[in-house]
């Protein structure tokens, strides 16, 4: 049970069509494999999506991250060392995705040398999340079509609204459009990637008062920090902390500075052990939390699923779980199916990704 090797691969996807938000878009998934292998045969598996302009990580910066620091800090411990891992991890600052990855990974290696699901040793609530989808920038028609396609095909309910453009009344008025289209039986929430000052989202949030959002999320950096505070005790919905909630410690600091109401989980982030401090803490103060999504490929979001579906509160909203759709292909050898709003969690041992190494050695990117 003792780990041998860390590796890192590199491959690269297209996206069927360029996603756009706020904060920037992304045409490729440039992202690593990452891969815990132990003395007994078995190898754990997980993704790393690096989000330069979110987090700073890059392609290059999660392999030199993983295979320079991080392996050869862990190599020799057991996968039941979960603890010193990550406090070995930890002593790195920064690189989320990096040590998140390695973190799911070494998950997987347990579960697989148990012949357990991680979903099963993380908690097992329950077996199958709510499926909420991301709908990007386009005009207010093509974000209806794409909402009426995921809904016709796929029976999901739940829609998350890329807003924060300037005007914004470009983003409320594709919101009214999704919400008229789509009828009162659909829940609708916004992102915007903090592409608002903390003024610009008032009045964005006072023109959607009537169109019965659930909540909204990051409308605002987080360095405007009085803004935050301003809006979320204005606000009469929820305001969820995304990206300035990476860490338990920017989690305590978003809810007790009153700058949000929520939180959105991201398990490529804080990977298992990480996220688990993230909810325990939320469950402590008695707030929500939303699993989200990092634009994840189908490995990334058998992650997610498994986290959320492991725990009560974070299978109560719906989940983030169908970007991978907006991919040109992937690597999962069985592919993840949504139906009737709902994605089921990977049954058997560990993750149950099972990686199509056809397809990995075709879209690697260090032949």
């Amino acid at each position: 049970m003792k780990i041998t090797a860390v590796e890192a691969i590199p491959y690269a996807i297209d996206y069927r069509k360029p996603l756009k938000f706020a904060s920037g878009e992304v045409r490729t998934a440039e992202h690593v494999l990452v891969r815990v292998h132990t003395d007994d045969g078995v190898v754990g598996t997980a993704d790393a999506p690096p989000r330069p302009f979110t987090y700073g990580e890059t392609q290059a910066s999660v392999i030199a991250a993983v295979t320079g620091i991080f392996a050869p800090s862990i190599t020799g411990l057991s996968v039941l060392e979960r603890e010193t891992v990550r406090s070995r991890l930890h002593r790195t600052v920064g690189n989320p995705v990096a040590k998140s990855a390695v973190d799911m990974a070494l998950w997987d290696a347990l579960g697989r040398t148990l012949g357990v699901s991680v979903s099963e040793l993380l908690g097992g609530f329950t077996d199958r999340l709510r499926v909420s989808h991301m709908v990007g920038f386009a005009p207010a028609e093509q974000m209806v079509a794409a909402a009426e396609q995921m809904r016709d095909e796929h029976g999901v309910t739940a829609f998350k609204v890329k807003v924060g453009r300037r005007p914004w009344k470009q983003d409320t008025d594709a919101v009214r459009a999704l919400r008229t289209a789509l009828g009162d039986d659909v829940e609708l929430y916004v992102d915007g990637n903090r592409g608002w000052t903390p003024s610009e989202a008032a009045q964005a949030l006072r023109a959607m008062d009537d169109l019965d959002l659930s909540m909204a999320e990051e409308l605002c950096p987080a360095d405007d920090v009085l803004g935050r505070r301003w809006l979320t005790a204005q606000a009469s919905i929820p305001q969820f902390a995304d990206e300035s909630a990476t860490t338990p410690a920017e989690v305590a600091r978003e809810l007790l500075d009153g700058a949000a109401t929520g939180i959105s989980i991201k398990t490529a982030r804080t990977g298992f052990t990480v996220s688990q401090r993230v909810l325990g803490l939320c469950e402590g103060l008695g707030v929500e939390v939303v699993m989200g999504n990092q634009i994840d490929t189908q490995v990334g979001t058998v992650a997610t699923a498994a986290f959320g579906a492991a725990h009560e509160l974070t299978s109560r909203r719906p989940a983030e779980l169908s970007n991978y759709l907006d991919m040109s292909d992937d690597l999962l050898a069985e592919p993840l199916v949504i139906a009737d709003g709902h994605l089921k969690v990977r049954q058997g041992p560990g993750l149950g990704t099972d990686v199509d190494e056809q397809k990995l050695s075709h879209y690697r990117q260090d032949h």
